[in-house]
């Protein structure tokens, strides 16, 4: 029923905005008007739209809180004296009873025989919300309507007030996206206080065990669990860097010859293959590791070791012959592969970006093309470039799946890129998964660990941010 009254609000502002045009034209006859006769149209439009969709919003946000309390309020007794989980339950089934569904669950006498009756209940209360709801939004807009179509006039400054609403909307979208980043922060702060109240922070950031398993006995064995997060930053670490050493290379330098070097025909091949890679799913990537990549390099390793066993490394050769599909050396070379089209197409816009001129200028001085590649078209685009670095970076340190699939889980202090190892994001949807309790440790580290990898990125950021802007100072 929703649509029917969003269908109608938008025959309205339409009609609004061709009546204020009309308006308009009609009141400037002889006198000079301030604003164009659209621009009335718009501010017509505006006093028309806000209102009723201000309505339609708040009816959405609050039918439903009204629609329980009504039903708690007209319920029966025996539907009153059940505990609120089932009572929300038994309301939960009437609404869909009322909708013409079936109950999800079997009840028992008498609240079987009392659902058919609360769902048409629940079904009448609905429809009066809806109903209400929509018409309130239609009366909010000929309201609007009558209130503006009175102030159209030639000397009204329908183009600055326009102006002042989409200043208003951008500013609105402005606070949305800053008071989101402020919820987040506040949620993870929040729960990871709880957390570090269980454990200690000391404990958390400089303890070399990742075991967070509690116990549901008091005498069960390791009922205290170990909450040390070093070996899941190293490990997250370790998998970034591996993933850098791929994509960093390969996509600069594929974007310096993308920019520099390749002919028209040739770019338009290559770049788009290039960006094809972006739009693959991180699954895919991760079927990718575990089923093709993986095998391939413990083949690899396996006939290394076979070839130097007997001999004077023998140890090596006993290691590498017992190398595993799953390793930090897999998930971090497939994850640099994904990584290649976010520095190749960034690199190759900031490249391309460079002023002509300072090519010009640099060939005129004799300087070949690799010349002015390294010491002028780089040290220019430079701040660029490594915000580019750092987008793949933080695109690395966020990857989830192909670490899963292809580095495996157990919590690893090394930096041997050989053995499993598993990631902070890892982590926190493995915590995060199935039945949890919220007071326990086991499940609120998934906050504290949130929260540390915020502030390291944030702090890698800030570092990121000086250095480039160090750089731009030189070449500005």
């Amino acid at each position: 029923m929703i649509w029917i009254f969003l269908l109608l609000l938008i025959a309205f502002v339409v009609m609004a905005y061709v009546a204020g045009r009309a308006l308009a034209v009609r009141r400037s006859r002889g006198a000079r008007s301030h604003s164009r006769p659209g621009q009335h149209g718009f501010y017509a439009l505006i006093w028309v739209g806000a209102p009723a969709l201000a309505m339609l919003i708040a009816a959405s946000v609050f039918s439903t809180s009204i629609e329980q309390q009504m039903m708690r309020a007209g319920a029966p007794d025996s539907v009153a004296q059940l505990e609120p989980f089932r009572r929300e339950a038994f309301f939960a089934d009437a609404r869909l009873v009322g909708a013409g569904q079936e109950a999800g669950q079997i009840w028992p006498a008498p609240y079987a025989e009392e659902l058919p009756a609360e769902g048409r209940r629940a079904h009448r209360i609905a429809s009066t919300l809806n109903w209400g709801g929509g018409v309130a939004a239609l009366i909010a807009a000929v309201l609007g309507g009558l209130f503006v179509f009175t102030r159209i006039r030639p000397d009204l400054r329908a183009r600055n007030k326009v102006e002042g609403w989409i200043t208003g909307l951008l500013f609105a979208c402005s606070a949305v996206a800053v008071l989101t980043t402020l919820g987040i922060i506040f949620s993870l702060v929040i729960d990871s206080l709880r957390f570090f109240s269980m454990v200690p922070i000391t404990e958390f950031l400089f303890g070399t065990k990742w075991s967070p398993q509690i116990a549901i006995r008091a005498d069960q064995v390791g009922s205290s669990g170990a909450f040390g997060a070093v070996p899941l930053f190293a490990g997250t670490f370790l998998i970034m860097l591996i993933a850098m050493a791929v994509a960093a290379p390969i996509g600069l330098f594929s974007a310096i010859y993308l920019s520099e070097y390749s002919g028209r025909k040739t770019r338009a091949l290559v770049k788009p293959a290039l960006e094809v890679l972006a739009g693959v799913p991180t699954v895919v990537y991760g079927f990718f590791a575990a089923l093709t990549v993986g095998p391939a390099l413990r083949v690899f390793f396996n006939s290394i070791g076979d070839m130097l066993i007997g001999g004077p490394l023998n140890d090596l050769g006993l290691y590498l012959s017992l190398v595993q599909n799953q390793m930090a050396l897999v998930a971090g070379a497939v994850m640099g592969i994904m990584l290649i089209p976010f520095v190749s197409s960034l690199s190759d816009d900031i490249l391309n970006a460079v002023p002509q001129s300072l090519r010009d200028g640099s060939y005129a001085m004799g300087a070949t093309k690799s010349e002015t590649v390294r010491k002028v078209l780089l040290p220019a685009a430079l701040p660029g470039i490594a915000g580019a670095l750092l987008l793949a970076v933080s695109r690395a340190i966020g990857e989830t799946m192909i670490v899963t699939m292809a580095a495996g889980l157990a919590a690893k202090l090394t930096l041997n890129p050989l053995e499993t190892v598993t990631t902070v994001t890892v982590q926190i949807v493995t915590l995060l998964t199935g039945d949890q309790e919220f007071n326990s440790p086991k499940t609120l580290a998934a906050f504290g660990l949130g929260l540390t990898l915020f502030v390291v990125t944030l702090l890698l950021n800030i570092v990121a941010m000086r250095i480039v802007q160090a750089y731009r100072e030189q070449y500005d």
